[in-house]
């Protein structure tokens, strides 16, 4: 759905660590660092990663990608289960509960009570993070059929609804030079025809002032998304929901996005004295 790799889902309730500062792997300790960094940031987005995914995703050579993570584990940045998959440790849970400190996500909490009270649909906070679409802070459904995803969970900014209605009010410029010259492919295989369709499609969101998604991040996943702005019209954030589609169709859909732009509305008067993340707009 509007993660990569997601589906909806039915819920229930040693030694001394190695010295970084020395070359890893044969590369230098910035490209250690790099790595590093690289693992924490897989971790995060998926959750729990084996070390054979983590070193064939990354393109590391599999000791490598092992001596790291000893060094995460042992300093309590990772920890590993029986299985031998990795996850975030209480050091790096410790810097991810800052984010709820934040200005946008403290006033995210309140225009997300009346949007889950009003229609109790799954409702979250997004920025961009580069090339993706990164979640800041998430208000469930209590519905027992939900799209599951977590704080820290990334998509591709191109393909999911939170992406593009950020990336429609970037120029046109900036975002072919993300994403031009590469293939376009969603989480769920749908091939975009290059940047120029992508360019259709972000044209059409800023037209409409939100944009829509249908089976594009995840199997059985609705999502919509409106931009939330700053007093100057710069982009902060996107407010998505995430629906399932069998509670999506017909009229129901029109009112979800007509709830989803008050509360879009709402939290951009919240915010409108914060400065940008990110300060080019179109």
């Amino acid at each position: 759905m509007e993660r990569a790799r997601g589906d909806i889902h039915t819920t229930g309730l040693g030694g001394g660590a190695p010295d970084l500062s020395e070359p890893i792997g044969g590369r230098t300790a910035s490209a250690g660092v790099q790595a590093t960094l690289a693992i924490l940031d897989l971790i995060a987005a998926r959750g729990t990663v084996q070390l054979s995914e983590m070193a064939r995703e990354l393109s590391l050579a599999k000791s490598t990608a092992h001596r790291i993570c000893a060094i995460l584990v042992e300093r309590g940045w990772a920890i590993r289960d029986q299985e031998g998959r990795y996850a975030l440790g209480i050091r790096a849970l410790r810097l991810r509960s800052r984010s709820e400190d934040l200005p946008i996500v403290t006033a995210f909490r309140t225009v997300a009570a009346h949007f889950v009270n009003e229609l109790d649909e799954t409702i979250a906070l997004a920025v961009l993070d580069g090339g993706e679409s990164l979640y800041l802070a998430i208000e469930e459904t209590s519905q027992p059929v939900r799209y599951v995803t977590h704080v820290g969970s990334k998509t591709p900014a191109f393909a999911s609804a939170s992406g593009r209605v950020m990336l429609a009010r970037q120029e046109r410029a900036l975002v072919r030079a993300r994403f031009s010259g590469r293939a376009l492919v969603t989480p769920t295989g749908r091939r975009l025809g290059g940047f120029q369709e992508l360019a259709q499609i972000l044209d059409a969101v800023a037209d409409r002032g939100y944009a829509e998604n249908v089976e594009e991040t995840a199997n059985g996943l609705y999502a919509a998304s409106v931009p939330i702005l700053n007093g100057r019209g710069v982009p902060l954030a996107a407010l998505t929901t995430l629906v399932p589609i069998s509670r999506a169709l017909g009229d129901r859909r029109a009112t979800i996005v007509d709830c989803l732009r008050r509360a879009g509305a709402q939290l951009s008067e919240l915010v409108s004295w914060l400065p940008a993340f990110e300060a080019r707009v179109s």
